[in-house]
């Protein structure tokens, strides 16, 4: 027997073992996603209960730069969002299911990784923190509109009950089996932006309507408007999981993948600006600075309006902790049985997203006021994986011809994402000193 016979049942076994792990992981384990699954996991990704605090924002940036801002953030992401969906499958009989596996290709093994995986899993694990908070929150909003006589709840019992929902969802394997959860998010978005500027449309333009800004001092001014950048810049973090979400599609040499993801992201990408653009503009036309940091604060009545638009949002960022979450469980049953060779079975997941979920209910009942600080941290993560990290990928993998069209966009996107880095944690960083005094953990 020859040394290249001993070799080929090696390698054979060692394929179908990688074979199995790949069947079992969630991202590569089903890929039989339609276009409209992608649709409603980019919705459910994108649009994130910070909708609400648009109108906030536009408060402390004003008429012409807060207009100019939404759209310039809605087209530069649809473009980085497209070269995502396009680099997905750019060599030929290969197909990069997660974003750190991009990353390897563009930038080495080692540097990809370390590149991609810690900013992923700050803005994946972040959100899921946030989304922990944001929907106990909701709930106690719902209980507080619905029963303002009942005996006053704490928010740390109303994030546990948030976080029982997950207990279970959480134990569905791959992104397809959270279709149903994700279009019942996606459609829960739509309806509580709608009824966040349509309530405002009914309350009528306020008479001491004011557009100027609410700082008293320039510096004061200045600041405001760097956190404002920040809230929407990073009203779009979906490129984190449009990778893991592409890979659920089936492809083909006559119909590749991106086809479908593409159409999907489109239609996500309308519903956006259904949601995003009539909440900020119409929320700070109608009350301009006097507008709360969300909106259906401000609104206050009918209450029965509200109470249902906050159980719209429990619904959503239900669905929205999924999407997010999905990728990490990927990650850390990959290297569960990659790295430490643990068995892929059903009592590994049960145990391991058990843990995951946990882990976001305890830090989100200890620190509250994690969104601050998110802020923050997230203005390292954000916008590089949103704003420019696929156009240096871009840059790297096609080299396009310099002073060209793409080498000059490509650029642009680089420098303006560079700008948001620098500029948004600095806004941050002042809200989180001012508000440092009423922060208290388990609140």
């Amino acid at each position: 027997m020859t040394l290249d016979n001993e070799i080929r049942p090696q390698d054979e076994a060692a394929a179908a073992k990688q074979k199995n792990i790949d069947e079992w992981l969630p991202i590569t384990s089903s890929r039989h996603a339609k276009w409209w699954y992608s649709a409603f996991h980019n919705v459910t990704a994108m649009v994130g209960a910070g909708v609400l605090s648009l109108p906030y924002a536009m408060a402390h940036m004003g008429w012409g730069p807060g207009v100019v801002i939404l759209i310039l953030s809605w087209i530069i992401t649809l473009y980085t969002l497209w070269q995502m969906v396009e680099m997905h499958e750019m060599v030929p009989g290969r197909r990069f299911d997660r974003y750190h596996e991009l990353g390897q290709y563009a930038f080495g093994e080692k540097l990809g990784l370390w590149i991609v995986v810690p900013q992923q899993l700050v803005v994946e694990v972040g959100v899921d923190i946030v989304y922990m908070v944001t929907g106990g929150k909701s709930l106690k909003k719902f209980h507080d509109t619905v029963c303002p006589n009942c005996k006053d709840i704490r928010l740390s019992y109303f994030i546990v009950i948030f976080a029982s929902v997950h207990f279970f969802l959480s134990h569905l394997p791959n992104f397809n089996s959270i279709t149903i959860v994700s279009l019942a998010a996606a459609v829960m978005s739509l309806s509580y932006s709608t009824i966040a500027w349509t309530a405002s449309v009914a309350k009528g333009v306020q008479p001491d309507v004011d557009y100027s800004y609410s700082a008293s001092t320039r510096t004061g001014a200045v600041f405001n408007f760097l956190s404002a950048l920040g809230d929407v810049a990073f009203a779009y973090a979906g490129h984190n999981v449009v990778l893991e979400i592409q890979a659920t599609i089936p492809s083909t040499p006559e119909k590749p993948s991106k086809i479908a993801m593409w159409k999907g992201v489109i239609v996500a990408y309308i519903v956006v600006a259904l949601c995003y653009f009539p909440v900020a503009l119409i929320g700070y036309w109608f009350f301009g600075n006097s507008v709360d940091d969300n909106i259906l604060i401000t609104l206050e009545k009918p209450a029965w309006l509200i109470a249902t638009a906050n159980m719209f949002v429990v619904v959503h960022v239900i669905g929205s902790y999924q999407i997010y979450a999905m990728p990490v469980f990927d990650m850390i049953e990959a290297v569960l049985v990659k790295r430490l060779n643990f068995t892929p079975c059903f009592r590994l997941r049960l145990i391991s997203r058990t843990l995951y979920v946990a882990f976001t209910m305890i830090v989100g009942i200890c620190i509250p006021f994690f969104g601050g600080l998110l802020g923050f941290f997230g203005g390292f993560a954000f916008a590089p994986t949103t704003y420019f990290l696929p156009c240096i990928m871009w840059l790297a993998i096609y080299k396009p011809k310099r002073y060209s069209l793409s080498w000059i966009i490509n650029w642009t996107c680089i420098f303006l994402g560079v700008l948001l880095v620098i500029l948004a944690p600095i806004g941050a960083l002042r809200s989180i000193i001012i508000s440092a005094k009423s922060y208290k953990f388990f609140s």
